[in-house]
């Protein structure tokens, strides 16, 4: 009987203090609700709905089907795909391969590189600044009349006529050195966190053995550092499908460099997929055409995202 009482005793106990928990998690929850699911929720149904505000503004809603979906996989919204699929292989590849490099210079304590606080600082403070703020500096210097423009004419690089924002493939390179910019000391931060967590014993064992520094690099610090790197590149992923303010600013909405596209096709040649979408709600206003594409984005997020990830596990499990 006593047995009982102490096995009833602890149970409401472990009650007790576990209702604070569920209560500390309900504004989680109701904000998750009322915030995120509802209107993921209403986006699906709209997709399936011609649904537009008039001039008037009444609201015009007619049963569609899938055509709003069919007309997203035209060879024009194809195109939005590729551009910025092209602006996020640009940006993301030096970023990971920079933020590899400084992460393992700083968490590596016997180079004692001086000043390493400092120049910490210095790479995450691009992090901070506004993307419509570094999208006008960068669209200054490089104009026609800004420093860095007459910088690489004077040293021959380019000639008086040549203009930056006038070429698909210089704008393309520039609107990706942005991100990389913005984003590449978040990144560092991040991989140099995962490298000091690693115990010195391992690189003290390797260099007794007689591995290289590259050695070290591939066989000890890039398997331990795979959960992070699939965060990275995953949210990196995101955030590039995401791609909106800067090329907004950079082509005033337009998606091509200066108003002109050297491919001659249909579609601009630095719009991207949420530039469309923005372009839906605001010019057109019909919320069933822009629900069609948010619900193939997330779509298409979801499986890139899944293959990333799966690549690299199944990466850890042939390592094993």
């Amino acid at each position: 009987m006593s047995e009982t009482t102490n096995t009833n005793t602890i149970k409401h106990t472990r009650l007790g203090r576990n209702k604070w928990g569920y209560i500390f998690l309900v504004p989680f929850f109701v904000t998750f609700l009322v915030f995120s699911l509802w209107p993921l929720i209403q986006t699906i149904y709209f997709s399936f709905f011609t649904k537009y505000t008039t001039q008037m503004f009444e609201e015009v809603e007619e049963f569609c089907g899938l055509k709003n979906y069919k007309e997203i996989f035209s060879a024009d919204t194809m195109r939005l795909f590729f551009n910025t699929f092209v602006l996020w292989i640009i940006g993301f590849v030096p970023q990971i391969l920079v933020s590899l490099l400084l992460a393992s210079w700083f968490a590596n304590n016997r180079l004692r590189i001086r000043a390493s606080g400092f120049f910490k600082t210095v790479i995450y403070l691009p992090n901070l600044i506004m993307a419509i703020a570094f999208g006008m500096i960068f669209y200054l210097m490089f104009a026609r009349s800004g420093p860095l423009f007459h910088l690489f004419e004077n040293l021959g690089f380019i000639t008086g006529d040549y203009d930056f924002w006038a070429h698909v493939g210089s704008t393309r390179i520039l609107i990706s050195s942005i991100n990389f910019l913005m984003w590449f000391g978040n990144t560092t931060i991040l991989l140099m966190a995962g490298i000091m967590g690693i115990n010195d014993s391992l690189f003290e064992a390797a260099e007794v053995d007689g591995a290289s520094q590259f050695q070290v690099f591939r066989k000890i610090t890039l398997p331990i550092l795979k959960p992070i790197l699939v965060y990275v590149m995953i949210t990196s992923l995101i955030g590039g499908i995401q791609m909106f303010d800067v090329p907004q600013i950079i082509t005033k909405g337009m998606g091509n460099p200066a108003g002109r596209d050297i491919f001659k096709t249909s579609q601009p040649a630095i719009k991207t997929v949420i530039m469309q979408l923005s372009a839906s709600i605001s010019k057109s206003n019909n919320y069933g055409s822009a629900g069609a594409l948010s619900v193939v984005l997330l779509i298409v997020t979801g499986i890139l995202s899944f293959f990333v990830y799966l690549s690299m596990v199944h990466r850890d499990d042939n390592d094993k």
